[in-house]
């Protein structure tokens, strides 16, 4: 089956934003008295950002379940930060060779889904700074809160496929830099599953979880496929496949 949907993260796999998750995140839980080294917030990337507040409260509060007035509290200072940072950092740009790359799919006419932890207000706010909706650069997008369940979920897979009018799995890609991507993409039945090794995580930290294939950036996407080969690619294989 021939590749007709891609879903991609933003926030490190298309979208550079000078670590701001981190940096904010950790900004917003301290305001609250917890104090989150890096690994532990890289620990919950990807999933829905007041999934992820709650973890880490718990973590440093073993035998206090989280509040949710705090979650909320807490979660309301992230997006307000973040809003601002997506608004007007001269940091937010695209990864290098990510347009290229959504327009190399599209040549090729694959659809193009965003898809993230964030909620919509902070999604709205990326795709508008950088016009790639407007510009038709990508064929729509996917929040956390948009669905009933985020990532490791497959929700905002499924909810990609519907946008696209895309009935199977197996014509769709998964791209994004967390493991939260790699088994929302498993979870999904996705036939191929694309962990990106230069965002959050690294080759080795990604490799434990499940995927098809590991890339450094998204910018190789068009050589992974061949897209640039000729106008009819084939179709990397998958770990263990055979032709």
């Amino acid at each position: 089956m021939d590749l007709k949907l891609t879903v991609f993260d933003i926030a490190g796999t298309t979208v550079y934003d000078g670590d701001a998750v981190h940096h904010h995140l950790a900004l917003a839980l301290a305001g609250a008295g917890v104090v989150a080294e890096r690994d532990e917030i890289n620990a919950v990337m990807g999933i829905p950002k007041p999934i992820a507040i709650r973890t880490v409260l718990e973590r440093h509060r073993p035998n206090h379940r989280a509040d949710a007035h705090e979650i909320d509290e807490i979660h309301s200072r992230f997006q307000e930060t973040m809003l601002i940072h997506y608004r007007s950092s001269s940091e937010v740009r695209p990864v290098a060779g990510a347009v290229e790359t959504f327009r190399e799919l599209h040549s090729h006419g694959v659809k193009i889904i965003l898809d993230t932890g964030f909620s919509r207000p902070i999604t709205d706010a990326i795709i508008e700074r950088l016009g790639w909706l407007e510009d038709g650069i990508i064929d729509g997008s996917v929040s956390s809160d948009d669905v009933s369940r985020g990532r490791p979920w497959p929700d905002m897979i499924y909810r990609a496929m519907t946008i696209t009018g895309i009935l199977d799995p197996g014509a769709v890609a998964k791209i994004g830099d967390t493991p939260s991507d790699l088994h929302e993409g498993a979870s999904a039945g996705c036939r191929w599953v694309i962990g990106v090794t230069g965002g959050s995580h690294s080759a080795s930290e990604l490799s434990a979880y499940p995927h098809t294939h590991l890339i450094y950036t998204v910018a190789d996407l068009p050589d992974l496929f061949e897209l640039r080969r000729n106008q009819s690619y084939s179709m990397p294989l998958a770990m263990g496949e055979r032709r």
